[in-house]
């Protein structure tokens, strides 16, 4: 019997997955959340918008009254991080909370270990402290348009976003960096290509770069000009076209370990980053070829690749 197509297995997994959340939504809006209403913060909105800033505006049960101050409470297990929230009256006399919670340490916020994390409000009146649970009823929606959200920290890479609990409560899950080679610059000069780049979430034992296009592999080695950065430099007279046709050259780095990794840019909201993050092309004679025109760029998966062309009036 020949196995059946992946889509054909992929199609009732996403319909379970569909029915589930309808359901489970269905039991918050009917049962949990009639229950839970005088005993929780409802958040009206809640995103996470650059990878690592956790944007949150809740209205605060009616029992609460207007406390004089709140932070919101982020938890996992022992570890325990707050972070200031401010208290106002809204225009129909309802208690609002609005907060902005940083996750990472290297950007001055919870250091946030992969895992699930309690969001909870911890409200004070004089010497009265009271912790609300935050209640999300509808998770973030997607957003069209050029942008996109952030999926990554672009500073840590580690993925944080917004859960939550069968009983709505709001959450946080992060995971770590994927493993990746991310691009910090691209130089281009009639002499060669220069690219830095940083590792996130991987360590490379005695790496080096390889330039590879159809039958053909560059090794170069890999530098190190500052702390967390690496460099790698390709002379362009190794990479002339061999015929009419362009040449891309993808660019990998490798490691003892064999492990390999396309050089990209990843850590970014455009939806387009060919045209956003478009690099000026260059005409160049390489000493003993016809001339060329060397184009870096990104493919719409983010990966570097310099494209060399021979010159039309070259022949």
């Amino acid at each position: 019997m020949s196995p059946r197509p992946k889509s054909a297995v992929a199609r009732p997994g996403r319909a379970a997955r569909a029915r589930a959340a309808a359901l489970r939504n269905q039991l918050l809006q009917s049962v949990f959340l009639p229950l839970r209403q005088d005993r929780t913060a409802q958040l009206r909105y809640a995103a996470i918008l650059d990878g690592h800033t956790v944007n949150l505006h809740a209205r605060l049960p009616e029992s609460a009254g207007l406390p004089e101050s709140a932070e919101v409470v982020l938890s996992r297990g022992r570890h325990t991080f707050t972070a200031e929230a401010r208290v106002y009256e809204g225009p129909d006399g309802e208690a609002l909370v609005d907060a902005v919670v940083l996750l990472g340490a290297e950007v001055g916020g919870a250091p946030t270990e992969p895992g699930r994390w309690r969001l909870r409000l911890r409200l004070r009146s004089g010497r009265r402290t009271r912790v609300v649970p935050l209640l999300l009823v509808t998770p973030p929606v997607p957003y069209s348009g050029p942008t996109k959200p952030m999926t990554a920290s672009s500073v840590t890479g580690e993925r944080h976003r917004l859960g939550r609990s069968f009983r709505g409560s709001a959450r946080v899950v992060s995971t770590g960096a994927r493993p990746s080679a991310e691009v910090l610059k691209v130089h281009l000069t009639h002499a060669g290509v220069t690219v830095d780049f940083r590792l996130l979430g991987i360590r490379a034992e005695q790496p080096w770069a390889e330039f590879v296009a159809s039958g053909r592999r560059l090794e170069q080695p890999v530098t190190c000009p500052a702390p967390g950065v690496l460099r790698v430099d390709v002379p362009l007279d190794r990479m002339p076209p061999r015929g009419n046709r362009p040449d891309h050259w993808d660019v990998v780095l490798c490691g003892a370990d064999g492990r390999r990794l396309r050089l990209g840019r990843r850590l970014h909201d455009v939806r387009n980053p060919l045209r956003v993050f478009a690099m000026r092309s260059l005409a160049i004679t390489p000493p003993g070829h016809p001339p060329m025109i060397v184009q870096p760029r990104y493919t719409p998966a983010g990966n570097l690749r310099v494209t060399c062309t021979r010159m039309p009036e070259a022949g």
